[in-house]
C-alpha cells in the first residue's frame, strides 16, 4: 500500500464521502500576470486566513480524513508562513504538495520547503519561452519555470509539469513533451483552458469543441511517445469523455478504467485564502460556495451544505441538452461542472465532450461557441456562451442536416431530451432515481476501443459483437506476447 498515491481514490472514499484530496488557495497574491488566470490572481485577498486559522483548518482536514493537500494560490509561497503551513500537513499524517508558476521560486526556497515536508511539487509550462513568457504575463517566466523544476528534482521532490491547453498552445505540445523529456520531467498533466476570469476575456484562447477530433488523437500520439521514455501524460479532468482513448487517460492503458463523473465535493475539496469552501477549487464562488470555516464548522459544511453535496445525488434527470439523452448519461453525469458552468451559467451540458464530438461529427455536424456577454471582472467570475449547432466541414449530401440539427438544438433546452441511445439500454429497466455510490463500470470494445455497457452483447458504436471482439483480441495479445518472447530469445542468442 505504501505504493499507492496518497490520493488514490477507493471504493470506500467514495461510498463515505471522503475528501481525500484538497486543493487550498493560500493567498491570491501573485507575482504573474497570467492571462488565463481563472481567479484573476494578483494582489492578496483583504481577509485571507490568519496562520492560528490555517493552521486550525489543517487539523479539521486531517481529523476528515484528507490524504493530499495541494496548496496553490495565486502564488503560495508569496505568503510567509507557508512554510509552518506545510509542517503542520506533515505534521498531522497528510501528503503536502504545491502547484507553482515558477518565477522567483528559487532553490533555497524549494530546499527550505522539502525541509519542511513538501512531497511533491509542479510547474505550469504553456509552450515554448515567447509563448510561455506571452501567456504568463512576465518576460523570463519560462526560464525561471525550468529552474524551478530542476530544484524540484534536485531536491528530492516528485516534480511535475502543467499545460493549459488553449488554441495558440496546442500546435506545440509535441515540442512541449520533448523538451520535458530532455529534463526528464516523470508527470505531465494537460487540461483545457476554461471561460473563466481572464481567460473570459480572450475567447479567442479557446479551443471549439470539434477542435477535441484533432485534439485527442494528438494527446494519445503523446501518451505513447512519452511513456517509453518514462513521461506519463495524465489528463485533466475537463479532458474527455469516453471516445475511443478513454483507457489511456483515464488507466493509463488499463482497459477497465474510464471517467465516473465530477469529484467536486465527492472525495474533493477546494479552500479559497479567506476560508470559503467549495467542492472544487475551479468553480465559481457565489453558486458553490457551502460557507466560510469562520461562521461553520469545516465538518458540519462537508455533511450538509448543498452547495458542496451537490455532485454526489446527481443522475441523468440533472442533465440538460446533449448530455441528458447521452449513452454515458449516468456514467458521466455531464462531465467536468466548472467548463459547462463556465459557458452557460449552470452544470450539465458539456460540449467539450469527445464522445459527443464523435458523434456529431458522424452525422455531418459540429458545435461551436460563441460568447454572447462578457465576464464582470473578478475573481472565479464567467461570461455567457452561445452554443451552436451546424453542418461540418465536408458534410454528406445525404445527411439531412437541417432535421438533425432542428433535433438536436431542440434538446439545449433544460427540459428535452434528444433522441439518442443511452446507458443502462431498456432492457436493464429503469433508470435509478438516485445515482448509486459507485456507478456501474463499463468494459471495452475491442473493436473500436470504445467503452460499453457491460450487459451489451452489441457495440453501439461500431455494431461489432463484443464477444467475437474479445476473442479476436485475446488471440492477438497471443500472438504479440508469443513474437516478443521470439525476439528476446533471438537477442539472448
Amino acid at each position: 500500500m505504501e505504493t499507492v498515491p496518497a490520493r488514490f481514490v477507493s471504493e470506500h472514499d467514495v461510498r463515505s464521502n471522503v475528501p481525500v484530496h484538497v486543493v487550498w488557495e493560500l493567498t491570491l497574491a501573485c507575482n504573474l500576470k497570467c492571462q488565463h488566470c481563472g481567479s484573476r490572481a494578483g494582489r492578496r485577498r483583504q481577509d485571507e486566513l490568519s496562520t492560528d486559522e490555517a493552521l486550525a483548518l489543517v487539523a479539521d482536514l486531517a481529523a476528515l480524513g484528507t490524504r493530499e493537500v495541494t496548496l496553490i494560490g495565486g502564488e503560495a509561497f508569496m505568503r510567509r508562513d507557508w512554510l509552518q503551513i506545510i509542517r503542520a500537513i506533515r505534521d498531522h499524517g497528510m501528503s503536502p504538495s504545491l502547484q507553482s508558476g515558477g518565477y522567483r521560486l528559487t532553490e533555497e526556497k524549494v530546499k527550505a520547503a522539502a525541509d519542511a515536508g513538501l512531497v511533491a511539487a509542479g510547474v505550469s509550462i504553456d509552450g515554448p519561452p515567447e509563448l510561455h513568457d506571452r501567456l504568463r504575463g512576465v518576460k523570463g517566466s519560462f526560464d525561471w519555470a525550468m529552474r524551478a523544476l530542476a530544484a524540484m528534482r534536485d531536491n528530492g521532490l516528485v516534480a511535475s509539469v502543467n499545460t493549459q491547453i488553449t488554441r495558440d498552445v496546442m500546435p506545440h505540445l509535441r515540442e512541449i513533451q520533448e523538451r520535458l523529456m530532455d529534463v526528464r520531467v516523470r508527470n505531465w498533466q494537460v487540461q483545457l483552458t476554461v471561460a473563466m476570469g481572464r481567460a473570459a476575456d480572450h475567447p479567442e484562447f479557446l479551443l471549439q469543441p470539434y477542435e477535441l477530433l484533432e485534439l485527442m488523437p494528438l494527446l494519445a500520439e503523446l501518451y505513447h511517445a512519452g511513456e517509453p521514455r518514462g513521461l506519463l501524460l495524465q489528463a485533466g479532468n475537463n479532458v474527455g469523455y469516453f471516445g475511443p482513448y478513454e483507457h489511456l487517460f483515464r488507466g493509463y492503458g488499463n482497459e477497465q478504467a474510464h471517467y465516473t463523473g465530477c469529484q467536486a465535493g465527492t472525495t474533493g475539496i477546494g479552500i479559497e485564502a479567506d476560508g470559503t469552501i467549495k467542492g472544487c477549487p475551479s468553480l465559481p464562488t457565489t453558486p458553490y460556495a457551502g460557507g466560510n470555516i469562520r461562521d461553520t464548522p469545516l465538518s458540519q459544511m462537508w455533511r450538509e451544505s448543498d452547495a458542496l453535496t451537490f455532485a454526489r445525488d446527481r443522475t441523468a434527470d440533472d442533465l440538460w441538452g446533449f448530455c441528458r439523452g447521452c449513452y454515458y448519461a449516468e456514467i458521466c453525469r455531464g462531465g467536468c461542472n466548472w467548463t459547462s458552468h463556465s459557458l452557460f451559467g449552470k452544470p450539465g451540458n458539456n460540449p467539450f465532450c469527445h464522445h459527443r464530438a464523435l458523434e456529431l461529427d458522424a452525422h455531418g455536424l459540429r458545435e461551436r461557441i460563441v460568447q454572447v456577454a462578457a465576464a464582470p471582472g473578478c475573481s472565479f467570475d464567467h461570461g455567457e456562451f452561445e452554443l451552436i449547432l451546424e453542418p461540418a466541414d465536408g458534410a454528406a449530401e445525404t445527411v439531412n442536416v437541417m432535421e438533425l440539427a432542428r433535433r438536436w438544438n431542440g434538446s439545449y433546452s433544460a427540459d428535452a431530451v434528444p433522441a439518442a441511445p443511452s446507458y443502462p439500454p431498456a432492457h436493464a429497466g429503469a433508470r435509478p432515481s438516485r445515482l448509486r455510490a459507485t456507478p456501474p463500470m463499463l468494459v471495452m470494445c475491442h473493436a473500436c476501443s470504445r467503452m460499453v455497457g457491460p450487459d451489451e452483447a452489441w457495440c453501439p458504436f461500431c455494431q461489432a459483437s463484443l464477444k467475437e471482439s474479445e476473442e479476436l483480441h485475446v488471440v492477438r495479445m497471443e500472438r504479440a506476447r508469443q513474437a516478443s518472447q521470439r525476439i528476446l530469445e533471438l537477442i539472448g542468442a
